[in-house]
């Protein structure tokens, strides 16, 4: 019999490319990593890992056992599931979350899971779709609310499913009165102005770029930074203009100009999860939750 907790590695492996990365994730050791590996090769009786360069690479007998480890991690987690049913809240959620619904959504649903289930422990961590979405494939995360704007739709993966909360609006930003002249210029007549954008490789970034460049510009991006607050100073201050959703002044009067972008965009909101770990009570209860505050907070 294969033991889980090396077949899990194998699996990791197979996601994450190298063994530095594993370890990395599950806070081991390469060491130990190639240790666990070794015995699962000899559990095997067959070559699972190559040389390739510096790196290792899977053998064909690799590939067919990390994607048995990916049944075989699946079926653990529908049987948690039916174990949770006999007794609820006996795990945690971890939850990972996108910066803007950290700051609106979750309080609102910290607060309702408060009354309804006091005893379900949830863990949250915020971190950009792109990596919330990973984390989760491969377990890190029990759900995540992730984003996608318009044309840029992210890639379905086959072991997760999606449900959308709703849309977003975004926003031209400005400060008030200074840098960039209000909310009512076009975003064409703010082609000269320094920009703040979050980092490269995000859809955000590409997304705002691809409206500077069909309003017939390349923006000067001079500020790349991952939190939206401070986005929101320097612009206020004057320092830079930017593209920012509305979900992220919900509850407090923005203190900068808000106008509309061309075409009026809207992200699409969602949580993801786990197909095997669908069935899980707790998962449901706080996604039941989130998409409440997210009505709440649209409304």
């Amino acid at each position: 019999m294969f033991e889980l907790r090396r077949l899990r590695l194998l699996h990791e492996l197979a996601l994450r490319g190298t063994l530095a990365a594993v370890a990395d994730a599950l806070a081991y050791s390469p060491s130990t990593i190639s240790q666990q590996l070794a015995l699962l090769e000899r559990e095997a009786g067959v070559a699972l890992l190559a040389p390739d360069g510096r790196r290792v690479r899977l053998t064909e007998h690799g590939a067919a056992l990390a994607a048995h480890a990916a049944r075989a991690l699946d079926a653990d987690e529908q049987i948690r599931a039916e174990l949770e049913l006999l007794q609820p809240g006996i795990a945690p959620v971890r939850v990972a979350v996108l910066q803007t619904a950290a700051r609106t959504i979750v309080p609102a649903a910290l607060t309702l899971l408060a009354e309804r289930a006091p005893a379900l422990r949830v863990e949250l961590s915020e971190v950009p779709p792109e990596e919330g979405l990973f984390e989760l494939s491969a377990r890190g995360f029990d759900l995540a609310i992730a984003e996608q704007y318009p044309g840029l739709t992210r890639a379905h993966r086959p072991d997760l499913e999606r449900h959308v909360l709703g849309s977003d609006p975004m926003r031209l930003a400005t400060a008030r009165g200074g840098t960039g002249g209000g909310a009512a210029r076009p975003l064409a007549a703010l082609a000269g102005h320094p920009w703040v954008m979050e980092p490269a490789g995000t859809a955000a970034r590409d997304w705002a770029v691809q409206q500077c460049r069909a309003a017939g510009f390349e923006p000067d991006v001079r500020f790349e930074l991952a939190d939206l607050g401070a986005h929101v100073s320097l612009i206020a201050a004057g320092r830079a203009v930017g593209m920012l959703p509305d979900l992220l002044f919900v509850g407090a009067r923005a203190p900068i100009a808000l106008g509309a972008l061309p075409g009026d965009p809207v992200r699409e909101i969602f949580t993801a999860t786990r197909r095997a770990s669908a069935g899980r009570p707790g998962i449901h209860l706080v996604q039941e939750a989130i998409a409440e505050a997210f009505a709440a907070a649209r409304a």
